[in-house]
């Protein structure tokens, strides 16, 4: 029955193909053992090379080497290629953080993929079966996963120099040692497998023999509920991919968030578009991230209040600013220095954020004048004009209205965001009378048209929000 359902499982989803080489990770265990014995005696149905991979962790001295030179004398009596390395990955663990299951598979991962680069191999075949399927989506549930996380163990992914493939996912536990009974293949049992100690184990144990009594097919369920949720997920990741990119940029310093733009698109692809960010962000995920961080966040992009922030794991904090929101690691700030820059006629001039300045004299063709345009009056001015930073005090004489009115007062009437401030670009002449604040306001010094003996400045922004 196991091998009927395994050949119908690999054809279906193309794990095999004529000319593989696939290097079988060997622990010593049924799983491992079942698939490479079975990989290896039907090698010449698909046409393709098996290898056996074995490496000793060390974690229990003679025992584990001895189960080396049990899977390598395997390999040797049926006349498959063998790699084995014996590696001390509890001396790595004094020296490295991290959980003992998550540096073992780490260096367990490494010395496969080195055995695959060596023999040149396609496929890395790993023993997960139907049952880990069932522990692994319940466990995925319990933990509040989120996205494509949900789905389990893949039935095949991308693993460079080529893939992984997970031929006995379609069967069971029992399944397998009755292959192995079957065939008289002796294999070697680990007793962690039997530890309350991992959350695995308590699953195994606890709740998956509940549901095989339910239902004796229930892995069955389990790996379709897999699959189609793999496909779901793909596609519409990919349709929020395609939405996000109109409304998410990042930077070296921060990342932003268009709200407005954000919370038009489907609420589906809302969660499915902050779990891509944070995704992106972290260079490693917390274990701790889980879907109820995702709600915190949409709780603040749909929530009223205008400015808001939040913690998440791994120094990670989120912070709105009026329309907009930021994902940064740190204080939030723009890093740019102060600056001041002199304007020269008909020399374009580029600020760090990527923004530009032109200035022209009357004889400019406006047709040509894309971007934003300020008309100046000569004698209303001291040349030359110069870009700069702001500066405590600064005020401006708003065109339209009376007096004059703070920068500080106006960059907060305009919902500009704070740590933008520092970078805004103002425009003043050498009496440092403030002619224009790009992106928000001009100054009563705006003729509002080309006139004789007038100055055109024109500007094109890179970033800037709100209008002229």
């Amino acid at each position: 029955m196991i091998e009927k359902t395994t050949k119908d499982f690999i054809q279906r989803h193309q794990l095999i193909e004529a000319g593989d080489r696939i290097v079988a990770a060997v622990s010593g265990g049924p799983d491992s053992l079942a698939l490479l014995h079975f990989l290896h005696v039907n090698r010449k149905e698909w046409g393709a090379e098996v290898i056996a991979a074995h490496l000793d962790h060390m974690f229990r001295g003679e025992e584990s080497y001895q189960e080396l030179l049990f899977v390598k004398g395997f390999c040797t009596e049926r006349g498959i290629p063998f790699y084995s390395e014996r590696i001390d990955v509890p001396k790595i663990m004094e020296d490295k953080n991290g959980s003992l299951q998550e540096v073992a598979r780490n260096v367990r991962y490494d010395f496969l993929k080195a055995v695959m680069q060596q023999v040149s191999a396609d496929k890395l075949a790993l023993g997960h079966h139907g049952d880990d399927q069932l522990e692994t989506i319940l466990m995925k549930l319990t933990r509040g996963a989120a996205g494509k996380g949900r789905a389990g163990i893949p039935y095949k992914r991308e693993f460079p120099p080529g893939m992984i493939i997970r031929p006995f996912l379609p069967v069971t536990k029992k399944e397998i040692e009755e292959y192995c009974e079957k065939r008289d293949l002796s294999p070697r049992l680990d007793p962690s497998n039997d530890k309350d100690l991992y959350t695995r184990n308590r699953f195994r144990k606890a709740v998956i023999p509940f549901l095989k009594e339910e239902n004796p097919l229930v892995h069955h369920q389990f790996q379709q509920f897999s699959e189609e949720m793999t496909e779901d997920e793909e596609f519409l990741e990919e349709l929020t991919r395609q939405k996000l990119n109109k409304v998410w940029n990042n930077t070296e310093v921060f990342s932003t968030l268009e709200i407005e733009g954000f919370l038009a698109m489907a609420e589906p692809l809302q969660r499915r578009g902050i779990h891509l960010i944070l995704n992106y962000l972290y260079k490693l995920r917390p274990s701790s991230l889980s879907t109820i961080h995702i709600y915190d966040v949409l709780g603040i992009l749909r929530g009223k209040s205008p400015n808001a922030s939040l913690d998440l794991p791994g120094g990670l904090r989120v912070t709105r600013a009026y329309n907009t929101c930021y994902f940064h690691f740190g204080k939030l700030e723009s890093g740019q220095a102060p600056y001041c820059y002199e304007l020269k006629d008909k020399k374009p001039l580029t600020l760090p954020s990527g923004s530009q300045f032109v200035l022209h004299d009357s004889l400019i063709d406006i047709e040509a004048c894309t971007g934003d345009c300020i008309y100046l009056n000569r004698e209303d001015l001291t040349l030359p004009l110069f870009i700069r930073t702001r500066k405590t005090g600064d005020r401006l004489k708003i065109k339209g209205l009376q007096g004059t009115k703070k920068l500080k007062s106006l960059f907060i009437d305009e919902k500009i965001p704070r740590h933008l401030r520092d970078e805004w670009p103002i425009v003043v002449d050498s009496e440092e009378q403030i002619l224009w604040v790009p992106g928000i306001k001009k100054s009563i010094y705006d003729l509002g048209e080309v006139r004789e003996n007038s100055l055109v400045l024109q500007f094109k922004s890179n970033h800037l929000l709100g209008g002229s």
